[in-house]
């Protein structure tokens, strides 16, 4: 073999080795990925049952002092200040178009809760909704959600008394409320249709995708030694043919 010959042949040998190496580096960022990402939806299942859980075992309290936990069954009396009621925009229910009715409701102690009453139907209109809301004393039961991290907003939070999202800074001249958070309404008086749900995507859904990333990171396995097989076949093959 001359030398220019031995050089081509070694320039050859690095280009299916640069070529093997890139094959083996892009298919293993695909497994690391699927492996990764069914890891994530896999502790996503576990946190989303832990959370029903502790709503499934939250305690009845009556009027806490101290902050409630996340999903307790509240029961709170006082009186409703129905002029202060906003709306929680573009909720939908059975296929219909409303909003949820918050309105603030003062404590037989003066403290300030807000209640989260249910869903109205609106229909398309951008016409400013009303309902009624009884007068004197009321007892309220629900569900307690604390406030936390909240999804970003698009311009500004209110239009006129609809809320993109429940704020309680929405009510800046009523006072601190009694604790960060609100009572969604299951029962008492002036309850609208029930429509809010702890939850959206039970824990099942996510082992579900745990399991798809995992497959699919495992096909990538397969693929990428296959692939590295089949070029050492055809290097072979291609030496051959040179001697």
């Amino acid at each position: 073999m001359s030398i220019s010959d031995s050089r081509t042949t070694g320039r050859t040998a690095d280009r299916w080795k640069r070529r093997l190496l890139c094959w083996y580096a892009f298919w293993a960022c695909v497994v690391i990925t699927g492996l990764s990402l069914g890891l994530w939806q896999w502790e996503r299942a576990s946190d989303k049952q832990a959370m029903l859980t502790q709503f499934d075992t939250a305690p009845s309290l009556e009027a806490p002092r101290e902050a409630p936990p996340e999903g307790a069954r509240l029961t709170v009396g006082g009186e409703f200040i129905a002029e202060r009621t906003l709306y929680l925009d573009n909720r939908t229910h059975d296929g219909r178009l409303g909003v949820a009715a918050l309105t603030p409701l003062r404590g037989e102690d003066g403290r300030l809760w807000l209640i989260q009453r249910g869903f109205h139907e609106t229909g398309p209109t951008r016409a400013e909704p009303r309902v009624a809301t009884p007068t004197g004393s009321v007892t309220v039961k629900g569900r307690w959600q604390a406030s936390g991290e909240a999804a970003p907003l698009f311009g500004p939070n209110r239009e006129g008394r609809r809320l993109q999202r429940i704020d309680l800074a929405a009510w800046p001249s009523l006072g601190p409320f009694a604790h960060a958070g609100w009572l969604h309404q299951t029962s008492g008086d002036g309850q609208l249709t029930p429509w809010w749900q702890p939850n959206v995507l039970p824990p099942s859904r996510h082992l579900a995708y745990a399991f798809q990333w995992w497959g699919l990171a495992m096909a990538a396995i397969v693929i990428m030694l296959l692939g590295a097989r089949r070029m050492r076949a055809d290097r072979e093959t291609q030496d051959g043919e040179r001697r």
